[in-house]
């Protein structure tokens, strides 16, 4: 499809899809708490923390700005490495509330407490509870009336209830979504999957199943493993600068730059800068190729071809797919996650990641047919890509404790999902008319 003449139009249509996504965003973070008549009693917040504790450092200048934005909060502070009273007191509350003193920073708010301090989690979680308590009113926590007539004891996050799937946690689910809609997303890659259709063709036409099956796992497998050591590295990198703001930032930017790019390739693929395997490559990668037919006759010098040609596939890939692994992995870093859990969440990413090549993979080996990706299917995927990534980078500048919510997170998704279906409707019908227009202008017959 040939770009059209009037960029002008195209740009107006991101931009009005844009103030769809971002619209609403900027109204959930600029929403102001509801004002609601206040009981006379403070609201208490008790925090315990140790010196030379780094999350409890930087939770210091969030307690500030919460102590001043609420002037009838009182923050009770008790460092426990020095003091053996505090340590007493820290135990006892701890055991009121049904958990092991077993770290700091923890706070305690009337029946809920928080244990650990992550910047882009907790001051939302506070914020929201203290100005619950300002309006309600809360028992003390340092009192028995705060874990009265409970079964459980309080917890840090609250519990929300969703059609179908009853009560949720919705910090944890919303990570698991984020993390399955993201790898959807970015496993649907114009790049990875046109080396993959290609590599199934060349093979397919040696007629031989196995060497079709054995060829295709073996690169799906390599090629998913390298992507996976990328991002525990990009995993190792934020969970250390996670404590920085300015990570964010430029993690955002980045985001926001690679969004763009995938925009501009939808009307102008390949006009500029673009974010797709370069053609100075392709030469090399069909080489690489023809190699791995070439061994088809040894299984072993089958498998060592194929590996090297995924190793040197997914380095060449990296400027294509790089935009969501680092976006995913700052926002899990974020969730200051154990390395266990990111694991898993990592084996969640991955299998997601890959659902489409393995079906595309299966379908070949099964029918020895494939079909090639055409390229305004892979506009469309860039132009998808492209919004989710510019309104996940839209709302980690402005809160990026919005995503720890299932229902925004949702919103968010489903935003980015509704702002690329108008551009490819808009797009469609300025295309429609422009035809309609220049197959109906005939010269006009003189009187």
């Amino acid at each position: 499809m040939k770009a059209s003449r009037n960029p002008i139009r195209h740009l107006l249509v991101v931009f009005a899809a844009l103030a769809v996504v971002i619209g609403p965003v900027i109204g959930a973070v600029a929403a102001p708490v509801p004002s609601n008549a206040q009981p006379a009693d403070p609201v208490v917040l008790y925090y315990f923390w140790a010196q030379g504790c780094p999350h409890c450092a930087a939770a210091k200048p969030m307690l500030a700005g919460l102590q001043q934005r609420h002037p009838r909060l009182e923050i009770r502070s008790y460092e426990v490495r020095a003091s053996p009273e505090n340590q007493r007191r820290f135990s006892a509350m701890s055991a009121k509330f049904g958990i092991e003193p077993t770290g700091v920073p923890v706070f305690f708010l009337g029946s809920r407490y928080w244990v650990g301090y992550s910047e882009q989690v907790t001051p939302e979680q506070l914020e929201t509870a203290v100005s619950r308590c300002l309006a309600a009113g809360c028992p003390d926590a340092g009192t028995d009336s705060a874990t009265d007539g409970r079964d459980v004891p309080g917890s840090a996050i609250e519990t929300v209830h969703l059609p179908f799937f009853g009560e949720i946690d919705p910090a944890a689910q919303s990570l698991v979504l984020s993390t399955l809609l993201i790898a959807a997303v970015d496993g649907v890659n114009p790049c990875s999957l046109w080396v993959l259709s290609i590599l199934l063709a060349l093979t397919l036409r040696t007629g031989s199943r196995r060497t079709t099956a054995v060829t295709g796992l073996v690169f799906i497998f390599v090629t998913g493993l390298v992507y996976a050591l990328f991002i525990g590295g990009l995993f190792t990198v934020f969970a250390v600068l996670s404590f920085a703001p300015i990570v964010r930032i430029i993690v955002a930017a980045l985001a926001a730059i690679f969004a763009a790019i995938n925009i501009k390739d939808f009307f102008w693929f390949r006009s500029g800068v673009s974010l797709s395997i370069p053609d100075a490559s392709k030469p090399g990668i069909y080489d690489r190729m023809r190699r791995v037919l070439a061994s088809a006759q040894s299984l072993p010098a089958l498998v060592g071809s194929t590996v090297v040609l995924a190793i040197g596939v997914s380095f060449v890939e990296l400027a294509c797919t790089a935009g969501f692994p680092v976006l995913w992995t700052n926002i899990v870093a974020a969730q200051d996650v154990s390395t266990g859990a990111f694991g898993l969440l990592l084996g969640l990413y991955m299998l997601v990641y890959q659902l489409d090549e393995l079906l595309i993979f299966a379908i070949a080996v099964a029918t020895m047919r494939i079909t090639k990706l055409q390229e305004r299917q892979g506009r469309m995927l860039k132009l998808l890509s492209g919004m989710l990534m510019l309104s996940l980078a839209i709302v980690m500048l402005a809160d990026p404790s919005l995503l720890n919510d299932v229902r925004t997170s949702l919103f968010v998704f489903a935003g980015a999902g509704g702002a690329t279906v108008l551009i490819l409707a808009v797009d469609r019908l300025v295309r429609s008319q422009t035809q309609s227009s220049t197959g109906s202008s005939r010269p006009s017959a003189r009187k």
